[in-house]
């Protein structure tokens, strides 16, 4: 029950080449970043053309809701991958705890459900003063099950701590991240820590967290926990504690009434970033992923907005047609979009956040392009993973 290790998978040749492709086009060290339209190696768009082009994007459908003031936003359609509008898409922002939804699709089939891991002081050390915690204790032993329902219910960055330490460390996980970004074709993510709090530099957009809980709800483990309104944790002395789901369009708390069908996925709230969301749903077997990102007031309004999204979607059916795509994986036969990739300049059109966004467009803190590879390398078990197929404003910062 104690820190373990276990060997790697060894890799396909395919796997390998994509890795050493990544390490051989990654900076040795992070590129300062633009707050103008960044340089590109390809004058392609991850996505379509559309998705950076200003203002709200739609094709066909009904008047869409009034009331959106999010900075930027995205709708899609969960099994097509068709974008059905959208709003600055590829603008780069402070992600906060929707970045959790990456480091699940990295790690959840690292290691199994039932698996004991006996947490100690170290563990926990270097937490962010004002982080979310779940109550992770040291000296407590816990199923990797109830580590991830920390992860997804209560955006515990003790429990992200822990399982980024039970698969060989923080610095190892966040290059593991930012692999599987590149192989997902996120290419407006930087990620500088594993949980999402506020780092410099630790960036994503409303496209890349479309992208990664699309690719995430294909797993049936991140569904389920995703989805899970209530679960027991331990508290220690034989004790648990009932932890929620802090989605208030699953759980129905602080006024939000639940969204009919919704599946989850994660919230998000730190003082730069604002409250992130994204979302998804299923209504008579159509299912829509949603992000919206930092609206400009109301503890509510990143949910009422993604409802009314939600709302609009459902109604259209086919009458809304594609603006853009999410992308599919690489490593799963999806077709190259953009010629640039890790820690170089990101593709064509995306776009720096103002200062306002707090982690704004000061740097990227990438890891350097030597030792992600040297990472990538000993942990690349995600390009082989198989494939399961499943059917606020809320402090503390997260």
């Amino acid at each position: 029950m104690h820190a373990f290790s276990r060997p790697s998978p060894r890799l396909s040749r395919r796997s390998l080449l994509a890795l050493a492709g990544a390490a051989a086009t990654a900076p040795l060290t992070a590129a300062p970043l633009a707050a103008t339209p960044a340089a590109a190696a390809s004058d392609v768009v991850v996505g379509g053309a559309r998705l950076v082009a200003d203002g709200v994007q739609v094709n066909g459908g009904g008047a869409l809701p009034g009331k959106l003031t999010a900075r930027a936003w995205l709708l899609a359609d969960q099994d097509s991958g068709e974008v059905l509008a959208s709003y600055r898409a590829h603008l780069r922002v402070a992600p906060a705890s929707t970045l959790k939804m990456l480091f699940a699709d990295t790690l959840l089939e690292r290691f199994e459900r039932t698996e004991r891991y006996l947490v100690t002081d170290a563990d926990l050390a270097g937490i962010p003063s004002g982080s979310s915690l779940v109550g992770v204790r040291a000296g407590v032993a816990y199923t990797v099950e109830q580590l991830w329902q920390g992860v997804f219910l209560r955006s515990g960055n003790d429990a992200v701590q822990v399982l980024a330490r039970m698969n060989g460390g923080v610095a190892k996980t966040v290059a593991e991240m930012q692999a599987r970004a590149v192989d997902l074709q996120a290419l407006d993510t930087r990620v500088v820590s594993p949980d999402g709090y506020d780092h410099k530099g630790q960036l994503s957009s409303a496209y890349d967290l479309a992208l990664f809980a699309r690719h995430g709800l294909r797993d049936a483990d991140f569904r389920a926990y995703c989805g899970t309104r209530a679960a027991r944790f331990p508290a220690g002395g034989g004790k648990t504690l009932r932890i929620e789901n802090t989605d208030r369009l699953l759980s129905g708390t602080y006024g939000v009434t639940p969204y009919p069908g919704m599946i989850g996925v994660k919230n998000g709230f730190t003082s730069n970033a604002g409250n992130t969301f994204t979302g998804a749903a299923t209504r008579a077997g159509r299912t829509l992923v949603v992000t919206v990102l930092h609206p400009k007031s109301g503890h509510n309004a990143v949910y009422e907005e993604t409802a009314a999204l939600l709302d609009w979607g459902f109604a259209q059916g086919s009458s809304a047609r594609a603006v853009g795509t999410l992308v599919e994986a690489l490593s799963e036969g999806g077709t190259r979009a953009s010629g640039s990739s890790a820690g170089k300049a990101p593709h064509a059109g995306a776009k720096a956040s103002s200062a306002g966004d707090g982690d704004g467009p000061d740097g990227w803190g990438v890891l350097g392009g030597a030792a992600s590879a040297v990472a990538l390398l000993a942990g690349g078990a995600y390009a082989l993973r198989r494939r399961r197929r499943g059917s606020g404003e809320a402090p503390p910062a997260s």
